[in-house]
C-alpha cells in the first residue's frame, strides 16, 4: 500500500528588499543647520566675530580718526580695522564646523545618518559659506557705519564698492579654507593650533619682513584682505580684485582636499 503524497505548497517569491533611504542634500543641510542652533560654540563664534569686527574698528574710528595717517589715507584699513581681530572667531567657527565631529568621533554618526559623504561635506560647506556671508555682510555694514560716524570725508571714495564688497566675501572664503583644511588634518587641536595663530598673528608679522614679503602676499589672508584697501601697493604683484580670487583659489583648495580625505576616511 503506497503512501499518500503529502502536497507541497508552491515556493512563494522573497519580498524585494529595499535599499535604505539616503538623506537628501536638504536633509543633510538641516540636520547641519541643527547642530549649529543646539551647539552653544558655533552659534556664538560668529556672533562674536560681527562683535570684535564692528566694536573693534567703531572704537578705533572714536579714538583715532583722522589723527591717524594710515586711517586717512586708506579708509579700507581704518573700516576693517576690526576684521583684524573679528578672523580669529571666523576661523574657530570654520574649525569648529568639521574638526568637532572627528575631535569626539560623531564623525560616524553624522556618515551613518548621511551615508553619502560628498553630500555631507558638502552640506557643511555651504552653511559655513552661508554663515560666513552673513558675519561679512553684518561686519562690513556695521564697521562702515561706525568708521562714517566718525571720520565723515574720505570714506565714500572709488574704491567704496570693492571694499565693502571684499568684506562680505572675505568672512565667508576664510570659513571654507578652515573648514576644509580641518577635514584635510582631522584634528581639532591642530587645525586650531595651525590656523588662528597664523591668520591672527604669524602672517601679519610676516608681511613686514622684506626677505619674505613677497611670498607672504600670496598666502590667503593676505591675499583677501588686499582687497579691502582703497589704494593700490606698488609692493602688491597683483590687483585687489586679484588678490580675493587668489584667496577663493586657496579656498577651492582646501575644500578639495578635505573632500577627498573625508572619502578616505574609516570610520
Amino acid at each position: 500500500m503506497s503512501a499518500l503524497a503529502t502536497p507541497t505548497a508552491p515556493p512563494t517569491a522573497a519580498p524585494p528588499t529595499t535599499a535604505p533611504p539616503t538623506a537628501t542634500l536638504r536633509a543633510a543641510l538641516r540636520g547641519e543647520w541643527i547642530k549649529l542652533t543646539t551647539l552653544r560654540p558655533l552659534w556664538i563664534t560668529p556672533l562674536v566675530a560681527v562683535a570684535l569686527t564692528v566694536g573693534l574698528g567703531t572704537a578705533v574710528a572714536a579714538t583715532l580718526g583722522e589723527k591717524d595717517a594710515g586711517l586717512a589715507d586708506d579708509p579700507g584699513v581704518g573700516i576693517h580695522y576690526g576684521l583684524n581681530f573679528g578672523q580669529a572667531a571666523l576661523v574657530c567657527f570654520g574649525v569648529l564646523l568639521v574638526g568637532q565631529e572627528f575631535h569626539t568621533r560623531m564623525i560616524g554618526v553624522s556618515l551613518t545618518a548621511v551615508p553619502r559623504r560628498g553630500r555631507l561635506y558638502a552640506a557643511k560647506l555651504a552653511l559655513g559659506a552661508a554663515v560666513g556671508l552673513g558675519a561679512g555682510l553684518l561686519g562690513s555694514a556695521g564697521s562702515l557705519a561706525g568708521y562714517a560716524a566718525f571720520v565723515p570725508a574720505g570714506w565714500d571714495g572709488p574704491g567704496l564698492v570693492r571694499s565693502a564688497a571684499a568684506g562680505v566675501l572675505y568672512p565667508a572664503l576664510l570659513v571654507v579654507f578652515c573648514l576644509g583644511l580641518t577635514a584635510v588634518l582631522r584634528n581639532l587641536t591642530a587645525a586650531m593650533g595651525l590656523l588662528v595663530p597664523t591668520v591672527f598673528l604669524l602672517t601679519p608679522l610676516l608681511s613686514g619682513v622684506p626677505v619674505v614679503r613677497h611670498a607672504v602676499q600670496f598666502l590667503p589672508d593676505r591675499a583677501g584682505q588686499y582687497a579691502l584697501l582703497y589704494v593700490d601697493d606698488p609692493q602688491v604683484a597683483y590687483g585687489h580684485w586679484t588678490g580675493l580670487l587668489i584667496m577663493a583659489g586657496w579656498a577651492a583648495a582646501a575644500a578639495y582636499g578635505g573632500l577627498r580625505t573625508l572619502r578616505r576616511y574609516e570610520v
